[in-house]
């Protein structure tokens, strides 16, 4: 029988083989398949060409064992720093540097990291030391300062603490005497002159008068609750100042594209973190995540200047209104032309909110071509499958490799941009569904590190991508600039009242162009999980019955086949705001029972979990599972909100219901099946000698 050559076994070259703990820390341990050629035996190093495979070869494979660590305490994360293998586990480092705010502050990482100047020892004593002593102390030395040189090359924002920068200083400091000539010592150096140049620079825009960097705060509009803003509203009055859309389409674009790349640039990929992107309500941070506000604050300024263009002239025909909103059709176009999803994702959201999306008179008068391209641009943001479509976009334009990147700097031409610039929310969202979905402690009090693995994954794209937005080339068209701070902001209410007054309310919107706009939280939230048990969702992706919920940033608009409200009342799911608008991720999680992969008959649903205290109305997500009780659920979500969880049997959880009404959940019952499925998942944590003073509701 005839041997068949070059047969290769069809193995998973990589396989799970479980897991290991050595000194606290947990590992999980892989076999990975190496293949190796075996010649025959008339081949060998006698031929001094290549040998050709032949039927009496065969393949030889070779079993190598990899561990990459999972769960550990500080001191043990930060020895693995220094003394791990690369080779065994090379995403360790960069995930560690990329995510460690999230659990530890950075000084806290130095102090353990640093070693202390050694002593200046004797001559005779220097020269008793052996060789093989002074080779692991400089192959020590050599791995701390390697981990430094990455650290202040791809986060130098971590070492950003005016006016003394402390943490740059020690860092200084020991590679002063470590590596004083070595190219991260110079990088330090480096890194300090930059700082002290941008606090130069920020310390003489105080001085100066306020200019444009983005979209500025401080434009002079009336309040929307003023009496000047009323007036103004009612009386069709617009401000003084260059007509925003009197400019080119590509002109406009082209700036939006600019203001988007430079604020996205600047976005620290720390702050994106889920459990640092989550504080941003809490009492005292408004100054957290500064640069991540500063990316939605120019969304939604984008979107108001749409609102305020199409809406701040009711006295327009529906031709003239329509051509407006023909205008900021092509600018969307345009802006997806220079792979600009972010003002896109902004423009689209402003087009498909109810104040605009209800105007079928002008609708109507709308050109069947530029039509057409909103309902195309539109299904860029589809909300089937967890935003599948944009993501599949995105990652085929980061692929993508235009001519223009072999072009020399200065000369690069502004219709084959570089890019893209992505659509920030995505990430967002992503991030904070994995911050909920996975613990950040085990058992033991060991750090969950393989929950900042996936979290690196993701930090590691947006760093990827701010790399290929260096390469704009687009210049700064001053009057452009003054009537994107000049156009009016309206707000919610003022939007919804001035659109009723341009077309009364009617039963239906025929004219509008219908886009569909489903957001699921429970399909986005089964892909997660499903996604980080390496299989797919249990539920059918396209099941129609499936209840929708809100979930996007920006604050994203309402169906636009939603009917007119009530004339009392603005839209019950409103579209972008003006500059007042809440921040993005307002999670909506009224979600039904979603079905775990891999653990038969086990539900989960997201819940959200306030505590009835003095600092406001301040929820936080947590997983619930068809298995907990109300002990665990308490003790979660104490530790959600930084409460010590000894506390965890002086507290009762409620459910919120509708009407002001509350119902408690016993101490020892099954959170699951004794909340109300069809009341919104909100609870609330309140201390037991408050709650017996309070009325509930029977738990049937």
């Amino acid at each position: 029988m005839q041997r068949t050559a070059w047969k290769e076994l069809a193995l998973a070259p990589l396989q799970d083989w479980g897991e290991e703990t050595e000194n606290g820390a947990v590992y999980s341990v892989s076999l990975r398949r190496q293949r190796s050629q075996r010649l025959s035996p008339g081949d060998g190093p006698r031929n001094s060409q290549a040998p050709s495979p032949n039927a009496d070869a065969f393949l030889h494979y070779r079993t190598s064992k990899f561990r990459a660590l999972r769960a550990a305490r500080l001191e043990r994360l930060v020895w693995e720093l220094v003394y791990g293998d690369p080779q065994q586990d090379p995403s360790f480092v960069p995930a560690f540097l990329a995510t460690h705010r999230a659990f530890v502050p950075t000084d806290r990482v130095l102090d353990l990291l640093l070693p202390p100047p050694p002593p200046p020892l004797p001559p005779w004593v220097a020269s008793k030391k052996t060789e093989g002593q002074d080779l692991s102390f400089n192959k020590n030395l050599r791995a701390v300062v390697s981990v430094l040189g990455s650290w202040l090359r791809d986060h130098p924002q971590d070492f950003w603490d005016p006016p003394a920068h402390s943490n740059l200083g020690s860092v200084r400091t020991f590679l002063g005497w470590a590596a004083p000539l070595g190219t991260e010592a110079l990088e330090a150096e480096k890194l300090l002159g930059n700082f002290l140049e941008e606090a130069e620079q920020e310390q003489e825009e105080e001085e100066q008068p306020a200019a444009w960097a983005g979209l500025p705060e401080t434009v002079q509009t009336p309040s929307p609750d003023s009496q000047e803003g009323c007036l103004e509203e009612e009386e069709g009055l617009v401000l003084e100042g260059p007509e925003l859309l009197e400019f080119s389409v590509d002109d406009v674009a082209e700036q939006l594209t600019l203001m988007d790349a430079e604020l996205f640039l600047r976005v620290r990929p720390w702050e994106c973190l889920g459990s640092v992107w989550s504080q941003r309500d809490r009492p005292g941070a408004a100054g957290t995540a500064p640069t991540v506000r500063a990316t939605v604050t120019q969304f939604n300024k984008v979107t108001g200047c749409v609102l305020g263009s199409v809406l701040g002239a009711p006295g327009l025909a529906a031709p003239q209104r329509a051509q407006r909103l023909e205008k900021w059709i092509r600018i969307a176009q345009r802006c997806r032309d220079l792979r600009n999803f972010s003002s896109l994702r902004a423009i689209l959201s402003a087009l498909q909110s109810n104040p605009i999306y209800r105007l079928k008179s002008s609708w109507g008068a709308v050109s069947r071509e530029p039509l057409s391209t909103f309902r195309k641009l539109s299904q860029i943001f589809s909300d089937e499958n967890n935003h599948l479509s944009s993501r599949e976009i995105l990652s085929q334009e980061e692929a993508t490799v235009g001519p223009q990147e072999d072009t020399p700097l200065g000369s690069l031409p502004s219709k084959l941009p570089p890019g893209p610039v992505p659509y920030l929310g995505t990430f967002l969202t992503d991030l904070v569904m994995l911050d909920t979905a996975l613990p950040d402690m085990l058992e033991g009090d060991l750090i969950n590190f393989e929950k900042r693995r996936k979290e690196w994954e993701i930090l590691a794209r947006i760093q990827q991508l701010q790399r290929r937005c260096r390469s704009y080339c687009l210049s700064r068209h001053p009057p452009i600039l003054a009537a994107l701070c000049a156009q009016r902001q309206l707000s919610e209410e003022q939007s919804y009242r001035i659109s009723r007054v341009i077309e009364p309310p009617a039963a239906s919107c025929p004219s509008s162009p219908h886009v569909r706009r489903r957001i699921s939280l429970t399909k986005r939230l089964s892909a997660k999980l499903s996604r980080e048990r390496g299989s797919s969702p249990g539920g059918s992706p396209g099941d129609p019955s499936s209840p929708t919920s809100s979930l996007s940033p920006g604050s994203p608009p309402s169906s636009p086949r939603t009917r007119d409200p009530p004339s009392r009342s603005p839209p019950a799911s409103p579209g972008p705001q003006g500059p007042s608008t809440k921040l993005p991720l307002a999670l909506t999680l009224s979600c039904p029972p979603i079905p775990v992969v891999g653990q038969q008959g086990l539900e989960v649903r997201v819940i959200r979990v306030s505590i009835d205290n003095d600092h406001g109305n301040l929820y936080r997500s947590i997983l619930l599972t068809s298995q907990d009780k109300a002990p665990s659920v308490v003790q979660r979500a104490l530790q959600k909100h930084n409460v010590a969880q000894p506390w965890a049997r002086d507290y009762q959880l409620f459910q919120v219901l509708p009407g002001d009404r509350e119902l408690l959940i016993p101490d020892n019952a099954n959170v699951f099946y004794a909340m109300s499925p069809a009341a919104p998942g909100d609870f609330m944590l309140r201390r037991k000698e408050q709650a017996w003073h309070t009325t509930s509701v029977s738990p049937t």
